[in-house]
């Protein structure tokens, strides 16, 4: 699958009906005033009428309307914003992690090094629209999610999606969706899946998050499971949940399966202002922004990999739901195994993380956590200040871990899903203590960047070997290079390659397969 589409290949698709590109681009139809995703099942518009965009934000400014028959906002993310590494692609990213809301178009320039009226012009250029229509047409978005997938009233669901006011929301929802919101959410198909256990704060949804093709959901939760931090996560064979500091407050999500196959997010914030940027951390921390059928047709060619590809199609790269608790938790595992760097961060959550009694009992497993603490990570406050005194191992380590805490504390060191990759594995290999092995696991999983490789990691290797690869780093690396761009997806194949009784090795890995082997950072 082409990563730039012409013309053709776009329309093409659409007149197949191709559900691989929904949330790629949208067509918009001069003859009708209004955009569809790839898959409508409207009939085919003539090519002389159509107009491709790759955002509906972009087909917003040019004046047209979301069709009401496909509803193209229901559609995933496009996978084009952790491909791209530019600035379009890391301003789409932090837009959609509700910058604009908190910081205005001025916080947005200044994170990605611009002013905010030069920004506008580059993101109008490359995009079609500026940071404000981006921001808009993710709040529509996220107000459709909520009007389809909640019971919140219709302000409830303005001020959650990030509107100022009550008339902005009806106007948009309006212009954006041809029809009024309680219209919208007469569509909506009424389906319960509420658990039992879900604490209630402040306010509690439960929504479906869209994913394209085959999902590996159970590598996903083993590799949770292996990694879960009691008192501040809990995972099962067939769910996910943990606590989460957000910007408004703390809050408690879990992600699941439903008996349709569709990923389920069950939440509880402080306040509805952080939904969207739970969604967002959410949808990264499982990677259902992944382009599957690009990538298994990708490294299904190579006759190595074939037999592996077709036996976990859909295979995804675990996010992080927060960048700064990444990088402390790469740096705890390293050169020690899964399972003990899971007990040094349980260790350390117990002793310095905030407890938060309206979640008490949610993550419980039945198994090694107590059945009433819930706990926040600790923050990086915390950390530096008082972490020397929980943490275990050589001084030097300790030192690092901390400094780096401190340096994320006081904005010395940033480290966002915004970042610029060449930036981001700089400023991380500048600070004492971090190799190249953690900057770039760091960047693979923050960044959801997909075509990151890590030749010295050691369960790397031993998969490699499993399935017919070179198991020399270098040699295995010059090999990794023809599946470029989708190396994170190959090194994933290979972490669960590894066979399940390796011995352990003197070096560190991020195994998913064997939790024996000692760990250079792999803590999810």
């Amino acid at each position: 699958m082409s990563l730039v589409m012409t013309f053709d290949e776009r329309y093409r698709a659409i007149d197949s009906r191709d559900a691989r590109f929904d949330g790629q681009f949208v067509t918009a139809v001069r003859s009708t005033g209004i955009y569809c995703r790839p898959s409508c099942p409207a009939r085919t518009p003539k090519p002389s009428n159509v107009t491709f965009y790759p955002t509906s934000a972009a087909a917003h400014e040019a004046g047209y309307r979301a069709c009401k028959r496909c509803l193209p906002e229901a559609a995933p993310g496009s996978p084009q914003w952790n491909l791209r590494g530019d600035t379009a692609g890391r301003a789409m990213r932090l837009i959609a992690d509700g910058v604009v809301e908190r910081e205005g178009v001025p916080g947005l320039a200044r994170r990605l090094g611009y002013s905010p009226r030069h920004l506008t012009r580059l993101l109008t250029a490359e995009l079609g629209a500026g940071p404000l229509a981006l921001s808009r047409a993710h709040r529509a978005q996220t107000a459709r999610m909520l009007l389809v997938g909640t019971d919140l009233s219709a302000a409830e669901v303005a001020f959650s999606s990030g509107f100022a006011s009550v008339r902005q929301f009806n106007d948009t929802i309006r212009e954006v969706f041809g029809m009024p919101p309680l219209e919208l959410r007469a569509r909506r198909r009424v389906s319960r899946h509420a658990g039992p256990g879900v604490p209630a704060p402040g306010v509690t949804i439960d929504l479906a998050l869209p994913h394209r093709g085959a999902l590996d959901a159970s590598g996903l939760f083993a590799w949770m499971a292996a990694r879960a931090v009691s008192g501040a996560e809990a995972a099962t064979a067939s769910t996910f949940a943990r606590t989460l500091h957000l910007p408004h407050g703390p809050a408690w999500f879990e992600l699941r399966l439903d008996d349709l196959g569709r990923v389920r997010l069950r939440a509880a914030l402080t306040n509805l202002a952080d939904l969207s940027t739970l969604v967002t951390r959410a949808r990264r921390l499982f990677d259902l922004d992944a382009d599957p059928d690009a990538v298994d047709e990708s490294l299904g060619r190579h006759p190595e990999l074939a037999a592996r590809v077709a036996a976990l199609p859909g295979i995804r790269v675990p996010g992080a739901a927060d960048p700064h608790e990444m990088l402390i938790r790469a740096m705890v595992g390293q050169q020690i195994t899964v399972v003990a760097a899971r007990t040094a961060l349980t260790a350390l959550t117990a002793a310095l993380g905030e407890e938060v009694p309206e979640f008490a009992g949610v993550l419980s497993t039945g198994a090694d956590s107590d059945e009433n603490a819930a706990r926040l990570f600790p923050t990086m406050t915390a950390i530096a200040e008082r972490g020397s005194g929980v943490l275990r191992g050589p001084a030097a380590r300790i030192r690092a871990i901390t400094g780096a805490a401190a340096a994320l504390a006081d904005g010395s060191l940033t480290l966002t899903a915004g970042d610029d990759a060449g930036e981001q594995r700089a400023a991380l290999l500048a600070m004492p203590g971090i190799g190249p092995w953690t900057a770039d696991y760091v960047r693979m999983r923050v960044l959801a960047d997909p075509d990151v490789f890590l030749p010295g990691d050691v369960a790397v290797r031993s998969g490699a070997a499993a399935v017919g690869l070179p198991g020399d780093a270098r040699a295995l690396d010059a090999w990794a290079a023809r599946t470029a761009p989708w190396r994170s997806y190959l090194t994933a194949h290979l972490w669960r390659a590894v066979p399940p009784r390796t011995a352990a090795p003197r070096r560190g890995s991020a195994s998913l397969a064997s939790p024996s082997l000692t760990t250079a950072g792999g803590i999810s």
